[in-house]
Order: C-alpha cells, then sequence, then structure tokens
C-alpha cells in the first residue's frame, strides 16, 4: 500500500473528528447572584447583678423613700429670750423689774420705782446678776426699744409705766465696786461678767396693771378671750427673770387695759 492512501485516510479521519465536535451543542454559562439575608438582631441581655450589686440598689430605693429629716431644736431656739419681742419694722419690747420699796442690801437701799425714774429721767439699769437676763441687754436690746417698768418684790407688783432703751448694753461696773449692794468678786474691767443698759423715762401707765390682774386674763382654763393674747407671756409663765421678752400682742392688749391704746407721754 503506498503512502499516499494513508495520508488520504488520516485526513479523513481529522475532518470527521472535527465535524463531530462542531455539531455538539455548546453549555451556556449562568449567573447566579446572592441576597444578603437579613434578619433582626438577636436582643442584648444585660447580665444579671451580682449579690452585692443587688444589695447596693436596694439600699439606694431605702435612701430615696426616706422623708427628710427634722431640724434639731438646739438649746438657743428654746430660750425665752430668742422670743419675737416685736416685728421687722418696729421696736423691740420688753419687760424690765425694780423693787418700788425699801430695802436694804449690804448697806444701800436698792429702791427704785417708776417715780424715781421719773426724777432721774435717765438711769442705767444696774445690778442684774442672771445670766439669762444679762443676755437680753448685752445682745437683744437695741436704742428705741420700749420697756415696760414692771414693780417687783412688794406688797401689790405688777406695771406701773413705760420705759425707753437710750443705749445698748455696756459692762456694769457696779460689779467691780466692793461697796455695791451688788459687787461680783469674780468680775473684773479686764473680763466683765454683767451688762446694763440705760433706759429713760417715758411715762406711767393711766392705771396701774397688777399681776393679778394679768394672771386673771390670762388663764386659759376658763376659756376668756383675752387668754389668747396672755397665754404665752413670759411674764405668766416664769416671772422670775428681771428682764424679759413681750410680744407685740401682748403689749397692745396691756396698754388696751389701761383705757388708751397709745396714752400720753410725760415729759
Amino acid at each position: 500500500m503506498s503512502a499516499r492512501p494513508k495520508r488520504k485516510a488520516a485526513e479523513a479521519a481529522i475532518a470527521k473528528l472535527t465535524t463531530s465536535q462542531d455539531q455538539k451543542p455548546k453549555r451556556q454559562r449562568t449567573t447566579t447572584t446572592f441576597k444578603p439575608v437579613t434578619s433582626s438582631p438577636a436582643p442584648v441581655t444585660s447580665p444579671s447583678p451580682a449579690p452585692q450589686d443587688r444589695t447596693a440598689q436596694k439600699s439606694k430605693l431605702k435612701q430615696k423613700k426616706k422623708p427628710p429629716a427634722k431640724a434639731k431644736v438646739t438649746a438657743a431656739d428654746e430660750e425665752p429670750s430668742n422670743a419675737l419681742a416685736a416685728s421687722s419694722t418696729g421696736p423691740q419690747y420688753w419687760l424690765i423689774k425694780a423693787e418700788p420699796e425699801t430695802r436694804i442690801e449690804n448697806g444701800v437701799d436698792v429702791k427704785f420705782s417708776i417715780d424715781d425714774l421719773r426724777e432721774k429721767k435717765i438711769s442705767q439699769w444696774d445690778g442684774v446678776r442672771n445670766f439669762e437676763a444679762r443676755n437680753i441687754m448685752r445682745d437683744k436690746m437695741k436704742i428705741g426699744d420700749l420697756c415696760f417698768f414692771y414693780h417687783s418684790n412688794c406688797k401689790l407688783p405688777g406695771i406701773a409705766g413705760i420705759a425707753e432703751v437710750v443705749r445698748e448694753g455696756y459692762p456694769d461696773y457696779t460689779a467691780f465696786d466692793p461697796k455695791h449692794p451688788y459687787f461680783d468678786p469674780k468680775s473684773d474691767t479686764d473680763n466683765p461678767k454683767w451688762m446694763m443698759v440705760d433706759v429713760r423715762f417715758v411715762r406711767k401707765l393711766r392705771r396701774f396693771i397688777s399681776l393679778k390682774e394679768l394672771q386673771h386674763d390670762g388663764d386659759v382654763t376658763e376659756g376668756k378671750v383675752p387668754a389668747v393674747a396672755l397665754k404665752d407671756m413670759f411674764l405668766l409663765r416664769r416671772g422670775r427673770l428681771s428682764v424679759q421678752p413681750v410680744r407685740p400682742v401682748e403689749w397692745d392688749y396691756i396698754l388696751s387695759l389701761e383705757g388708751d391704746e397709745e396714752g400720753s407721754v410725760e415729759t
């Protein structure tokens, strides 16, 4: 067999193979689009508090529920000298005591009545040896304040007149004098223990207002109208103090008892 027929047979085989490949269907490529999957986020939970944290939370709630603490009442709040003696715009009112009848103390007559003050016009209010009364004269009494002049330690105690403060508290030098009835060896010029004020005579009351009358009007057990004005009067509760506060309502009521609320000023 010659080489030419073999060559033709080979070419025919290659041609047949090529034709069969061309007749096979072509595969189509497909693309797949992936959509993101959305889902609701999982709830975030806080970890449970430890036992110590729970205790702290309960204590905080208790503190919030506690009512506000009440203000403490100090001794100064309870002192009668801190009582409201006047309005914020007017003078303060006081009651000062003196003995109108003769009494000898350390060889000296300590008598001093409303008539003695009228004769002197102005007098120092010395001889006070009570710390509460001293504090009133030292810290509370001001120029222009008015005072009921009270007759004390006598047969008929009561209010006889009105005086005015004309000098504020200063050292009571009578305590330094060994010859004075109210000498105090524990008081000296470097460290004065006692104080006094100066008062001026204003007038006598149109009528004498006795302690007995004030006690009667201030008796709350009988349900009288005046008791509202005098029920808390310092004179009726702790009468022994020689210098004491008077409330405006008490001052006005007592002046009404003399028949003239304003009264006249004697000179």
